[in-house]
């Protein structure tokens, strides 16, 4: 209903213009003669059709020569004018304003819900302000926490390197160890069997010497032979 009252109000407007024309066209035929006769006033609806020299009065249809067009024809004539632009531009005039109203609805939510994001970060930061010694005190706080377990990783670091440095030191000494303990050991058995073997050639006499010469002839050749009978 408003949609149509606005229509017609428009139509109004527009046709005003028109109304005026057609009223002044018949105040002028009326300071003279048409055909015998006298057309005062506006033509609201005389001579829709047509206007002619050979009529005296006018009809629905035709009208005498110099009488101003009808208002029912402007009516009708814009009428038709205004629903071909309809036909033709309705459907992207429809379109338009379609997108239009939904970037308008969507630009209203896309506010909306701006200025409930903001009132939400304003409470909060109300919120934050009202209890700022606290976040202070929080944040002192948590430094000192984080200075205090970063100084404990930096000695347990400091203190594991040490152990592994120690580890490795003695088990480094202890090899060393081993191998001048094996070292000593290797002199120890040569000097004791270099002094065994002068001891004993001291305490040999020359016929022990001189047996043990042909015991060692006496195996040898025997050696010898049982390997040429072997073969």
């Amino acid at each position: 209903m408003k949609r149509l009252f606005a229509i017609l109000q428009l139509l109004v407007l527009l046709l005003a213009p028109a109304a005026a024309f057609a009223a002044e066209g018949g105040q002028e035929g009326g300071h003279g003669e048409a055909h015998g006769g006298e057309h005062h006033g506006i033509n609201w609806y005389y001579g829709n059709v047509y206007e002619s020299d050979e009529i005296d009065h006018p009809t629905l249809i035709a009208r005498p020569k110099g009488m101003a067009p009808p208002v029912t024809a402007l009516l009708l004539n814009s009428a038709l004018l205004y629903l071909i632009l309809f036909k033709i531009l309705g459907p992207g005039i429809k379109e338009g304003l379609k997108k239009r109203k939904q970037d308008i609805m969507k630009g209203m939510d896309d506010a909306a819900k701006m200025k409930k994001d903001a009132a939400v970060s304003l409470k909060q930061y109300e919120d934050k302000l009202k209890h700022i010694d606290e976040e202070i005190d929080r944040v002192r706080r948590e430094m000192r926490e984080a200075a205090h377990a970063e100084r404990e990783q930096i000695l347990r670091e400091a203190k594991e390197r040490r152990d592994r440095m120690e580890r490795e030191a003695k088990l480094l000494i202890e090899q060393e160890i081993k191998a001048a303990r094996e070292e000593l050991m290797r002199e120890t058995v040569r000097a004791a069997v270099s002094t065994a073997g002068d001891l004993l050639v001291k305490q040999l006499s020359s016929s022990d010497q001189q047996r043990i010469a042909d015991e060692y002839l006496t195996s040898l050749e025997q050696a010898v032979n049982a390997k040429g009978g072997q073969a």
